[in-house]
């Protein structure tokens, strides 16, 4: 599913986190957001993708940022510290229970503990962040949910079978 989040009105500092997919503990999910869609934490250079303000990053003049080519729109801004978590500045964060991750652009795991992903845009303060991006999240089925369903079949199968004699 996708889901639309928003650097300000889901900041993880003066915003809401937008509730996406009900997780059980340990179970694979995979969120992906694409490399050149862009969210900012206010005036130049600010500007990132969800991997968060990690260098530099320069204007292609077909970006969110409106800027000419050759700008620089994002660099560096070093680790934001909260509640006993760090990540980039303008990094997508998800968050299950009391359980905070670094999602980036692409991640790939398993839940830390049950509960509702919540995502959001990890920066210090919401009032000039501007602009969104698009996440797709996907939960991996459990495999022991799998291996029960299959269960199931097979045994009605079977008593189909036993049935028709």
């Amino acid at each position: 599913m996708s889901y639309d989040v928003y650097a300000k009105d889901n900041s993880s500092n003066g915003g809401t986190p937008v509730n996406t997919i009900s997780l059980s503990a340990g179970q694979a999910f995979t969120t992906n957001a694409s490399l050149d869609d862009l969210w900012s934490a206010g005036a130049n250079p600010r500007w990132s993708n969800a991997d968060g303000l990690l260098g530099n990053l320069f204007a292609t003049g077909t970006d969110d940022s409106g800027a000419s080519v050759g700008t620089l729109i994002g660099q560096a801004f070093g680790p934001y510290n909260d509640d006993g978590f760090s990540a980039p500045y303008g990094a997508l964060v998800g968050k299950i229970g009391s359980s905070y991750i670094l999602l980036g652009t692409s991640f790939a795991g398993v839940a830390p503990e049950a509960g509702v992903l919540q995502l959001m845009y990890w920066d210090s303060n919401a009032y000039d962040n501007t602009e969104y991006i698009t996440v797709e999240v996907n939960a991996v089925p459990d495999a022991g949910g799998i291996a029960l369903s299959l269960m199931g079949i097979a045994a009605l199968v079977g008593f189909r079978r036993f049935s028709r004699r």
